[in-house]
């Protein structure tokens, strides 16, 4: 059985509104589920499944150039240090990505698609200060009310 079949179920939650690291992560993680989706439906011509991976390869793409060029903005409030690694991490997607493009394989996908978790866990557990003050009952990104987030919905073993 492909080793993300079970993770993809996980991915269906939708962001709350107003808190735009919930919704970066959301945005991640169905990137990741649509690019994982695309290596584990190989139940087609081998033309449709290529097809299927480097447009979920392009999606990926598309989103982390939006962060990129988030981060190069003189209104960014990322702090310095974040926001070198973030570009020098879009800096690799993006090499990576073109390769993939070229070469479609489950193997140079799955680089694209633990990036994605791991960013997205990350920014699932970053506190909205005024959302955790004033709305002690929110829902977490682990879905747990009240409870700190934690990475129960992003299993990070393949």
């Amino acid at each position: 059985m492909p080793p993300y079949k079970n993770q993809v179920q996980k991915y269906e939650r939708r962001p709350l509104g107003g808190n735009p690291a919930q919704t970066e992560s959301w945005a991640l993680i169905e990137a990741a589920k649509r690019m994982a989706i695309s290596i584990i439906d190989d139940n087609r011509d081998p033309k449709t499944i290529k097809d299927a991976r480097k447009a979920a390869l392009r999606l990926n793409w598309r989103l982390w150039t939006i962060f990129q060029a988030e981060l190069t903005t003189e209104r960014s409030d990322v702090p310095d240090e974040i926001r070198v690694n973030m570009l020098t991490l879009c800096k690799f997607v993006d090499k990576h990505t073109v390769g993939a493009l070229v070469n479609p394989t489950p193997e140079a996908i799955t680089v694209l698609i633990d990036i994605n978790r791991n960013i997205a866990a990350g920014l699932a557990q970053i506190p909205e200060s005024s959302d955790a003050v004033d709305n002690p009952q929110a829902e977490t990104a682990s879905g747990a009310v009240g409870a700190p987030p934690v990475r129960q919905d992003i299993d990070t073993k393949v």
